[in-house]
């Protein structure tokens, strides 16, 4: 969001492994991503994409519409995704993913529930938000409602290539709408998206070890570093 509109920041990156984001420097709730703007320290994507989007002069407008309405709609979507895309998605890759990688046995109950939510979660994209329009909220160009369940989605690149397209294959719809925010947003939505695709490679070949496929030591520690990517904590300026 920031470079994409020329939004003048210091990127300081923050190693969750280290619990540097328990620091007495870090901000209180200790959670990332986060964001100091002067006097303001801000926690919650959602709301630091609504600052940036509202504070900072030639942020292009249909980030956030200045109408009333369409903010209103953009809040709505914002809210849904919490509720219950990110549950389902963030839940499945976790517990199917994460957890057993790092030693955690999964519980196939969660898994199965996480999918379920997953799965009702795309329906409504593909049929509610995304019925008739390009991007959410009937805009002709992405907005932050976009970029936000966009990079929630691309969190199932982490699921074995068997789920990925067994999971989204149904949904035409969304994944034009993932390649149409990548295309607005290039090449920055590639960019930010470039360690997610390394650990893609390197998730596969853990999982096809742990299964048996390929015999190879890895350590616990690669799990770790593999998994916990690089979180950073931006501070404007």
């Amino acid at each position: 969001m920031s470079v994409i509109n020329g939004i003048d920041f210091e990127e300081i990156q923050v190693d969750v492994l280290k619990g540097q984001h328990f620091s007495p420097e870090y901000i209180p709730m200790r959670q990332i991503p986060a964001i100091v703007d002067g006097h303001l320290k801000l926690f919650e994507s959602h709301a630091i994409l609504i600052h940036l989007s509202s504070s900072f002069p030639g942020v292009a407008s249909h980030w956030y519409p200045v109408d009333p309405s369409k903010r209103a709609k953009i809040h709505s979507i914002l809210d849904w995704h919490h509720s219950y895309l990110r549950r389902g998605a963030a839940g499945l890759v976790s517990n199917s993913i994460l957890l057993p990688l790092n030693g955690i046995p999964s519980n196939p109950n969660i898994v199965i529930q996480a999918e379920e939510i997953l799965l009702r979660s795309l329906s409504k994209l593909e049929n509610v938000w995304l019925k008739d329009e390009r991007f959410m909220g009937g805009s002709t160009q992405p907005s932050i409602a976009d970029l936000s369940l966009a990079c929630q989605v691309m969190q199932l690149e982490l699921l074995s290539e068997e789920d990925y397209h067994r999971i989204l294959s149904p949904y035409k719809k969304v994944k034009k709408w993932i390649e149409d925010v990548r295309s607005t947003t290039k090449p920055y939505f590639d960019e930010i998206h470039e360690y997610l695709f390394e650990s893609q490679n390197g998730i596969r070949e853990l999982m096809a070890t742990q299964s048996g496929k390929k015999k190879k030591k890895i350590h616990k520690q690669t799990c770790l570093q593999l998994l916990a990517p690089k979180i950073h904590e931006i501070e404007t300026r």
